[in-house]
């Protein structure tokens, strides 16, 4: 049998994380999940650490602020995945990041988006300079998250009278569904072809512009939706008055949306691989199937 790295997961609890967290132990990884002391005390998280539990997942309480601790969780372990997700944790990292966004040295991002980017991007020439193996994971964007709205955090289910659209709606993204990401990330772990590269998330049927997303929405509904675009001007307007985090989630669309920074570069033997490429063997979900289940 193949060895199966130990990993450990910080951030197991959260958007991203719960899903790697049980990815990796199915796969068969002894997977550990930092928590924090008061975690079970809150009714949903508690029955998360219970599932965690049945799937044979070692709890260990801290977190990324108490040093010794955390040195002491890294050192059970082969691998450390973080899923840390509120901006402000980012530049707190002190272990190997996995990066669930868009590429932090290939975008043209805009504040306070910008800032969030030099940050992954310094944590990146800090591994990098002290020699640490690494794989950096460019999931792109969050099926989950955008698709079951459309970017409307209003509402819980996709448009079906107007949406509104950043940019000209042309520019080529990404969206991926979360346990598809999570897939992916723990079959990196032991992967050497993955070793020291970026591994980006491009499944093929996943690259549409949002005018095409648009499109096979308006199909499954059978009825045309009034479309509303944002010129990149007034969007960058809208960003610099907005406050945050509005500005943020703005901010990342523009970079998303109008830039096309998901896709606007090619993937290059020196310092990426491709994840769909590597494992042909995963049946990811489409955007068209994902959007299937709000019909």
């Amino acid at each position: 049998m193949a060895h199966k790295s130990k990993i450990l997961v910080i951030g197991g609890t959260g958007y991203l994380g719960k899903f790697i967290v049980e990815e990796s132990a199915k796969a068969g990884h002894p997977t550990f999940a930092l928590v924090r002391e008061n975690t079970a005390s809150n009714p949903e998280k508690s029955k998360l650490i219970e599932s965690f539990k049945s799937f044979g997942v070692t709890l260990l309480h801290g977190d990324i602020y108490h040093h010794e601790i955390l040195l002491k969780a890294i050192k059970k372990v082969d691998v450390v995945i973080s899923a840390v997700g509120r901006q402000q944790q980012v530049a707190d990292q002190r272990f190997i990041p996995s990066e669930f966004s868009i590429d932090a040295d290939r975008l043209h991002a805009v504040e306070p988006a910008a800032e969030l980017f030099r940050v992954k991007a310094s944590i990146r020439r800090a591994i990098e300079a002290e020699g640490i193996p690494y794989t950096y994971l460019v999931s792109n964007g969050f099926a989950g998250y955008f698709l079951n709205n459309f970017g409307n955090a209003d509402a819980t289910v996709p448009p079906r009278d107007k949406v509104v659209l950043n940019g000209d709606g042309n520019s080529k993204t990404i969206f991926v569904k979360e346990e598809d990401i999570a897939t992916y990330t723990i079959k990196a772990v032991d992967d050497l072809r993955t070793l020291n590269k970026i591994l980006y998330l491009r499944p093929p049927a996943n690259i549409l512009s949002f005018n095409e997303i648009v499109s096979l929405w308006e199909k499954k509904i059978g009825k045309t939706i009034e479309k509303i675009y944002v010129p990149e001007d007034q969007l960058l307007k809208k960003i610099k008055e907005s406050p945050f985090p509005l500005n943020l989630d703005l901010a990342v669309s523009y970079s998303a949306f109008v830039k096309g920074d998901s896709t606007n570069f090619e993937i290059e033997a020196s310092f990426g691989v491709e994840a769909s490429e590597l494992y042909p063997e995963v049946k990811y979900t489409t955007v068209d199937k994902f959007l299937d289940q709000f019909v």
